[in-house]
């Protein structure tokens, strides 16, 4: 009997690709879909689909019936103010973890961020202490507290898994690199940790089927800053440019839209939480999760995951959920 484990987040960038390679193991994913308009993105996927929002309680207990580990991707994943993403990401995650624990699920994963961290000298391993700077990492640190103290309190295994800058063909920096052209705030001298998209989703396929539990941050084994980064896109991508905007002219203009684009309810990605979480120093040590799963990531580096996200990119169609019409 194939095993059951729920998806949030499955139309999400890393959620579909999760949702495709849990198929190739042969599980049962059960898919929470918010927005119907995305569902045909699954149709080629041997999994069940269920209506559901983190924000609704009652559909998350009977998305959670019958499953025995939970992989929670799903929230308003945008680097914007505390209060507009607390209610999926906090609050959400909250509806989420109590109705896994009423259902009797067994294992919970939880794709958080390495923005519960501030810039680091040093590489960030298992026992760098957290301090957010931006609301994003303050609403991903406080879910990872909240469901922390809820799973102590229960039967249920909780892994807190914080991600890094996770790239593939899906990303909105590769929709902007097939477009010809990047704008970044900052000087792209800061160094950032990285994680293909193939390399996020079979990690956390792992996490699932050995019931890891704990918390620690991840990446590949790069060592890159941005420009480096950029750097080895245009090596293969010679008509791509990357344009630096001054780090402090990126703070005003973001201050300067954010009366009106609190006025619209569709995240942005223009804003001054964007600007510092770009400009941070986040490397990860080398190895990191990876060797208490007993794996290494497929594309060990930016230099073998890029070109192969430039080939992937040749015949990809994709929106992002942050620019989908449907809001």
């Amino acid at each position: 009997m194939k095993k059951i484990i729920l998806i949030t987040g499955a139309t999400g960038f890393i959620g579909l690709e999760l949702s495709r390679h849990l198929c190739q193991l042969n599980y049962c994913p059960h898919l929470l879909v918010r927005r119907p308009s995305r569902a045909p993105l699954l149709g080629s996927l041997e999994a069940r689909v269920f209506q559901g929002d983190l924000e609704s309680p009652d559909s998350l207990k009977r998305a959670c019936e019958g499953v025995e580990t939970v992989i929670h991707l799903g929230a308003r994943a945008i680097f914007e103010e505390y209060d507009l993403v607390k209610p999926t990401i906090v609050d959400g995650s909250v509806n989420l973890m109590q109705a896994a624990i009423e259902a009797g699920v067994k294992h919970f994963i939880y794709g958080s961020s390495l923005l519960v961290y501030n810039s680091q000298e040093n590489p960030i391993d298992g026992n760098t202490p957290v301090n957010p700077v931006c609301g994003y990492g303050e609403a991903k640190l406080e879910a990872e507290e909240r469901m922390t103290n809820m799973a102590q309190n229960s039967s249920l295994g909780l892994a807190n898994i914080r991600l890094p800058h996770v790239y593939g063909p899906g990303d909105l920096m590769f929709e902007q690199v097939r477009n010809g052209r990047v704008f970044f705030p900052g000087d792209g001298q800061n160094v950032f940790a990285h994680l293909h998209v193939y390399d996020a989703a079979r990690l956390l396929a792992a996490v699932a089927k050995q019931k890891w539990v704990g918390t620690l941050p991840v990446a590949d084994y790069s060592d890159v800053t941005w420009n480096q980064y950029l750097a080895e896109i245009k090596k293969y991508y010679p008509r791509f440019n990357a344009y630096s905007i001054p780090q402090s002219l990126a703070i005003l203009f973001t201050y300067a839209i954010y009366p009106f684009r609190r006025m619209s309810t569709k995240p942005s990605v223009y804003t001054p939480g964007s600007v510092v979480s770009w400009n941070l120093n986040l490397p990860v040590k080398k190895g990191v999760l990876w060797e208490e799963l007993n794996m290494q990531p497929h594309y060990s580096t930016i230099h073998d995951g890029i070109p192969a996200v430039l080939d992937d990119s040749i015949p990809f169609r994709w929106i992002h959920p942050i620019k989908d019409q449907f809001g």
